[in-house]
């Protein structure tokens, strides 16, 4: 059996979306350590964190509900993610967030390097991948280095 463009799209789409799902709940653990840090600390993870992902996961959703749009494909809501963890603590919560954001480079660089969206996809597929990573390659230096600061 072959392989069709539709069915590459629909798996471009579904990696784009786990990727998203990443995201989604990389925002939820830094909405817990938001309530578990000092005002200070909390606007320090809000502007070097927060904001970076939140932006992140903005553009991803786009780049996928236009992309289905533009291959009459269905698209799909993106629910945000239960914030789970309370009782971690601050530390903890960014730490996952950090892993959710490896997770979500992970997959978009998987798809970037399946070939899926130069073979499937357009070329606004490909811009907007590329500014999802973009957008989130810097952030795992900077949980590491909140982390390493909080308390101080």
């Amino acid at each position: 059996m072959s392989y069709t463009n539709a069915e590459g799209r629909t798996d471009l789409l579904d990696a784009l979306g786990e990727a998203t799902d990443h995201l989604s709940r990389a925002l939820a653990q830094l909405g817990v350590a938001y309530e578990a840090l000092d005002e200070a600390a909390g606007d320090r993870m809000e502007e070097r964190l927060f904001r970076p992902v939140q932006a992140a996961y903005g553009r991803a959703k786009r780049t996928h509900s236009e992309f289905a749009a533009r291959h009459g494909l269905d698209g799909r809501e993106f629910a945000a993610a239960p914030e789970t963890g309370r009782h971690a603590g601050a530390r903890a919560a960014i730490e996952h967030a950090g892993d959710e954001l490896r997770l979500a480079d992970d997959e978009l660089g998987a798809l970037q390097d399946s070939m899926l969206p130069v073979e499937v996809g357009d070329a606004e597929v490909r811009a907007g991948l590329s500014a999802v990573r973009e957008l989130i390659a810097p952030l795992g230096g900077q949980a590491h280095e909140l982390i390493r600061t909080l308390g101080r």
